[in-house]
């Protein structure tokens, strides 16, 4: 037995555990020695096979586990807080806030890339990862920082972003050195097609197809070293990864293994539905051209390779799984969540999120259309699927700026009113850093205000040739830019808002810091930051709100969201008046309730069956 002590990794641990279970001539002692161990080493949690799911009771048809009753909080990294003055957020600026996110009762937090990167698109394209990026700390700083989540009760998931990876990095520097290189096939490299004559008569080629580059301009970039263009879905120097390629994958899942043997719960997956290409590339179709994201989604393997990673390392740990499922429609959903297909547990559906976009356009927001999102999700996706609930991350705008209203009679009425919202209905809730304060979007007023290479790209492609006024580009981004969300936290009123004792941080605070900050939200039991904490610690006690059913009262009513939430006996209902006008609602005759819950205003008063719903006011309360 002394030998285990020795075993350093989780599935080390686990695989001398299942060898023992299949062993039918064990000891009992042994056996029981292993289990301890297990249940003792810290951060060494048991694979979620060993357990068999028939043996944990069911609550409403749902197998129970910790990811579906989660709150988590989504920390950017770049924009959370300094710790040392060089004006960009680093992980022990993060740990030095853990007591803030255990106060506010979140129990997970994602952590957006932290890994070595040329910062080409803010961490997405990463150069090494296992390593940690040097403006962020150092590996001693992460695992402080995991030590610190784990000690406060709460887990770590980080992404893991795969699709594609820095050209900086060493299996791409390779990869272009020459088409006989070892690293080659660990990339898309294509001969281009035969161009007209150039200038100087000379023949030219044109890239492979006609994929476009979600950054503007081709998905395929020339490179003279071998006279060949490589694939890059996002930025030139962001080259798209072949998983057709074993040794890929192989790769991909050692360095999963790398920080699940570290601690890490798991993974928020970026754009994980694109990692199987159709290797023919043909030419997209003018509908296709149209959404080439669903065109580049779902490829040929990409249930496959899903499931040999789930095989290969998720099954082996005890995590939880989400993946950013670009092009993925709410009818292929259970295909990639279900609880029999064994590949992740939840997606992120964009659905509800752009629900008032059209591209860089904001459209007028439709309570009616977000409300049928939330109704078909509860319709297609069963008891053997998970949902995500969420309307904010680091590539959109601020929640009370898009879905709310920030002017300041009601930012904080309509922030608060948001947050009952997101975390009553079903599926797992998300919220993004600065949601909690109720944080607004920046106002930009030229490009020079914008760093998001996204951004930069789009108007190099339509100001710079005259396809849109600069006016319009600016107005519309004004509203709709990710780097809205970007802009640093706001923790007191101090210079910078208390992110950066710096001059200047590396993306502009709002200048609204002074009055939105999160020292004042804190200390005022009425701000939305405790409002959203009593939302988190209302949902953690009643499980209703976790796997009770999900019914629209009224899902015509164009300024009035009223729906209940039923697991047994216990029902709640929650009303939500989105707008700034008073609304006399009159409910149904069947709904009979019992007392209020809570209210984003305070309300008191008798409880009929008449709503006296304030502007932007919600309501949560117990039916008989």
């Amino acid at each position: 037995m002394q030998a285990l002590f020795f075993l350093r990794s989780r599935s080390a641990l686990l695989d001398a555990l299942e060898a023992s279970v299949d062993d039918s001539a064990v000891k009992p002692s042994t056996l029981i020695a292993i289990l301890a161990l297990a249940y003792l080493a810290p951060c060494v949690p048991l694979r979620s096979q060993a357990i068999a799911p028939a043996q944990i009771a069911l609550i409403n048809g749902y197998q129970p586990i910790w990811w579906k009753e989660a709150v988590v909080y989504q920390v950017y990294p770049r924009s959370f807080k300094d710790s040392n003055g060089d004006g960009i957020g680093d992980i022990p600026g993060i740990t030095s806030k853990l007591d803030y996110l255990q106060k506010l009762g979140v129990n997970v937090i994602w952590l957006s890339p932290h890994y070595d990167s040329p910062n080409a698109d803010n961490g997405y394209d990463i150069r090494d990862y296992r390593k940690v990026m040097a403006e962020f700390g150092t590996m001693a700083d992460f695992d402080a920082m995991l030590a610190g989540i784990k000690q406060r009760h709460m887990r770590l998931i980080i992404d893991l972003v795969v699709n594609h990876t820095s050209d900086e990095h060493h299996w791409f520097v390779e990869s272009r050195k020459s088409k006989e290189n070892p690293y080659r096939d660990y990339y898309f490299w294509r001969d281009g097609k035969p161009g007209p004559a150039g200038p100087d008569g000379k023949p030219t080629t044109l890239p492979p197809n006609n994929d476009p580059s979600f950054f503007s301009g081709s998905a395929w970039q020339f490179d003279p070293a071998t006279s060949q263009y490589y694939l890059h879905y996002f930025a030139v120097k962001q080259p798209d990864l072949n998983w057709d390629n074993p040794k890929v994958r192989e790769e991909v899942y050692s360095l999963m293994r790398f920080w699940l043997d570290k601690g890490v719960d798991g993974f928020r997956m970026d754009v994980i539905p694109l990692i199987s290409k159709n290797p023919a590339f043909p030419d997209l179709t003018p509908d296709q051209l149209h959404n080439y994201g669903n065109a580049y989604a779902n490829g040929p393997h990409m249930h496959d390779y899903l499931q040999e990673m789930n095989r290969n390392v998720m099954a082996k740990y005890d995590v939880m799984t989400v993946g950013e499922a670009l092009g993925i429609s709410l009818e292929q959903t259970p295909l990639i969540v279900g609880d029999n297909r064994r590949e992740l547990n939840m997606i992120f559906n964009f659905d509800a999120i752009r629900s008032n976009r059209d591209g860089i356009k904001l459209k007028p927001f439709d309570l009616a259309t977000i409300k049928s999102i939330y109704t078909r999700h509860s319709e297609v996706l069963g008891k053997h699927d998970w949902d995500t609930v969420f309307l904010s991350n680091h590539d959109n705008p601020r929640l009370v700026s898009t879905f709310g209203d920030d002017s300041p009679e009601f930012r904080i009425p309509s922030a608060k009113l948001l947050a009952t919202m997101l975390l009553t209905l079903r599926g797992t809730p998300f919220l993004y850093q600065g949601d909690e304060l109720g944080m607004t979007n920046y106002p930009f007023k030229n490009i020079a205000d914008f760093d998001d290479i996204e951004v930069k790209n789009a108007y190099k492609a339509q100001v710079l040739t005259g396809k849109i006024p600069e006016e319009t580009f600016i107005a519309n981004l004004r509203h709709t830019s990710r780097d809205n969300s970007r802009t640093p936290m706001q923790w007191d009123t101090s210079a910078n808002g208390g992110f950066t004792t710096a001059p200047k941080p590396w993306l502009a605070e709002n200048p609204n810091y002074a009055e939105i900050n999160a020292a004042s939200e804190v200390a005022d039991p009425n701000s939305i930051y405790n409002y959203t904490s009593k939302l988190i610690a209302l949902r953690r006690a009643h499980q209703v709100f976790v796997y009770g059913d999900y019914k629209d009262l009224d899902p015509e009513n164009k300024s009035i969201f009223i729906y209940t939430r039923a697991l047994g006996a216990e029902r709640y209902l929650v009303a939500l008046n989105f707008s700034s006008g008073p609304v006399a609602y009159t409910l149904p005759a069947s709904v009979k309730v019992n007392s209020l819950i809570m209210s984003n205003l305070d309300t008191t008063g008798l409880v009929t069956g008449t709503l006296n719903l304030a502007g932007w006011e919600a309501r949560i309360y117990k039916l008989r």
